[in-house]
């Protein structure tokens, strides 16, 4: 997929200080990017979300009526987009309940203009580039089956979503079922040819995906830590 075309998608930048929200504008149209709108509230931002439709969204978390994981919550309730935190709070902590929530990634302030176009585009290619991947099927493993078509796991006759962050592990991980994949692979399954650094991303996401699949998250059976090496997926067969 072209880089021109994914400068088309809509972007909107949430965060209550002016400053910002004008230099992170100007880095994005020198990039090449657009179709921009800012919000500096929850309530701005939701509105601007109903009724523009953005394809990606970068939000701060410290906001004069909220903070941004109660509006990515609620974002969540309208839309799958892409969500990338950009915000000073940079503990782990903080990071993992972003992630935990659905997020697709994390800057913390101050950022190099560079890491932002490259965080940026990544999001962006991993979460638009072509739908039209072979069927994979139904995954069944020891506490739910994996619906690759829909992007869903269907546990105790409920339909859960998941990210595409999350759906894109998934994979990686099925198509080696049975066997480790390295950290290195999985974070380039995911964020592409430079995935240095996105160690801690990773463990977020595979623990909000055992929230999804395995009976008791605290002790997985199905998407199995192998210590030092990567992470392991067990399936009990592919219908």
């Amino acid at each position: 997929m072209s880089s021109e075309y994914l400068k088309t998608k809509k972007i909107l930048l949430v965060d209550d200080e002016q400053d910002l929200l004008n230099m992170v504008q100007l880095i994005l149209q020198a990039e090449g990017y657009t179709r921009l709108k800012t919000a500096k509230t929850v309530y701005e931002a939701l509105n601007v979300a109903r009724e523009w439709r953005p394809d990606l969204a970068l939000l701060d978390v410290m906001l004069p009526d909220g903070d941004g994981y109660s509006l990515l919550e609620q974002l969540r309730t309208m839309t799958d987009i892409p969500v990338l935190f950009l915000t000073a709070r940079g503990e782990d902590e903080d990071k993992f309940r972003g992630l935990g929530l659905g997020a697709d990634d994390y800057i913390v302030k101050p950022f190099l203009p560079r890491e932002l176009i490259l965080r940026v585009g990544a999001v962006l290619r991993r979460c638009y580039r072509e739908v039209s991947a072979p069927s994979e099927g139904m995954v069944h493993l020891a506490a739910c089956v994996l619906d690759f078509d829909r992007a869903q796991v269907i546990r105790n006759g409920e339909r859960i979503p998941l990210t595409a962050t999350e759906f894109k592990l998934l994979r990686a991980l099925w198509r080696s079922a049975g066997k480790i994949v390295t950290i290195d692979l999985l974070c380039e399954a995911v964020w592409g040819d430079n995935p240095y650094g996105y160690e801690n991303s990773l463990m977020a996401h595979i623990r909000r995906i055992r929230e999804k699949i395995e009976a008791n998250p605290s002790k997985p059976v199905s998407l199995i830590t192998v210590k030092g090496l990567g992470y392991k997926l067990i399936t009990e067969g592919i219908k």
